[in-house]
């Protein structure tokens, strides 16, 4: 590989970036309105859960304002009918519609009812829990011990996040910094299609620059490219206020992750709805473990045997974990691997494509 012809193939490479006024467009939005969702984001989470009673003298029952240091935020009613809108409107999480004689009948011991409203995306775990919490008051006005009290210790798998849960901004900075490495990844196919298809490449290769001479030079632009862009949001997104130096190894195997993907879909694009297929055909599955970020839990195997698991999972370890090196290297020499493969698949693919021209 010679040095001074790469760099006169980067040159050119860049140029040819500079004059695709569709490209040069998305990179420039990608860098203004990712940070800004980001920031336009929630920054807290509120863990209290609304509970709305009718008639309002029922609120004493359940704690009243003791409750809400529980996380448990009792909200009064005058009437049930006031009480069904705030539960349709999701002001409340449910609803108990407590009769009016519920007290007395109860502390006598005679059977009453108590209507439960749940509004129509309630998740159905949440009425048995709200019925057992009846059941719960009821015992507690009559004056009796539940049939069974046995006592419970809690122990949390994993780390216990109550109380200093991962915000929804939090939870999406991975995806972002996903997606850019993936939009340089069609940028990249795109200009190697164009080479291929316009015999750019054939007056490259008569030329003393040899096959491997233009490969490096591609794999050098399209990791350079997306990593760049990658860093430059990440910061913009606060990503790198803690564990920087972790993160920029895992952005830089990123990038030459995705910089393989799209040298395999440059070199069978034919024209650029044939390049943007190929490259959605890697970048849907690629996103996956990105959106798995969104919904905190352990990720099914196959989202971690995707590729881009080990990015991911580095990023999220590092910036809502505090992790270190220990952590996180079994990931990032995972996620090195996967480079390996890919830059090594894709050379393989467009050096036959050369070869073929």
């Amino acid at each position: 590989m010679n040095a001074a012809i790469v760099t006169a193939i980067l040159r050119k490479d860049l140029a040819a970036f500079r004059r695709d006024r569709f490209y040069v467009l998305i990179t420039a939005a990608s860098v203004v309105l990712y940070p800004l969702v980001f920031w336009l984001l929630p920054a807290t989470v509120d863990e209290t859960i609304r509970l709305g009673v009718a008639p309002g003298e029922v609120r004493d029952l359940l704690g009243g304002d003791a409750a809400a240091q529980g996380g448990l935020d009792v909200v009064a009613f005058d009437d049930v009918a006031t009480l069904e809108g705030a539960v349709d409107a999701g002001d409340v999480v449910a609803g108990l519609a407590f009769p009016a004689d519920f007290v007395e009948a109860t502390a006598a011991g005679e059977r009453t009812s108590v209507t439960l409203l749940l509004g129509a995306a309630t998740p159905p775990e949440l009425s048995g829990t709200m019925r057992a919490f009846v059941g719960e008051i009821a015992y507690a006005v009559a004056g009796q011990a539940p049939p069974v009290d046995p006592r419970t210790e809690i122990v949390v798998l994993g780390e216990d996040r109550a109380g200093d849960q991962v915000t929804l901004r939090e939870q999406l900075r991975p995806l972002l910094a996903f997606l850019v490495l993936l939009t340089e990844t069609l940028a990249l196919a795109a200009l190697v299609a164009a080479e291929v298809q316009q015999r750019t490449v054939t007056a490259v290769l008569v030329t003393p620059a040899t096959t491997t001479d233009f490969l490096a030079a591609k794999g050098i632009l399209g990791t350079a490219m997306a990593f760049v862009e990658a860093v430059l949001i990440t910061a913009l997104i606060g990503g790198l206020a803690t564990g920087a130096p972790i993160l920029l190894l895992a952005l830089l195997l990123g990038a030459m992750l995705v910089t393989g993907f799209g040298m395999i879909a440059g070199a069978y694009g034919r024209d650029f709805m044939t390049v943007l297929f190929l490259s959605v055909m890697f970048m849907v599955p690629l996103m996956i473990p990105g959106f798995a970020a969104l919904f905190p839990g352990s990720a099914s195997g196959w989202v971690q045997a995707l590729p881009s698991f080990p990015l991911v999972d580095t990023i999220v370890r590092v910036t809502t974990q505090g992790a270190g090196w220990s952590d996180v290297a079994g990931s990032l020499l995972l996620l090195a691997g996967w480079c390996v493969a890919s830059f090594a698949v894709g050379a393989l693919v467009l050096g036959r494509k050369l070869a073929r021209l």
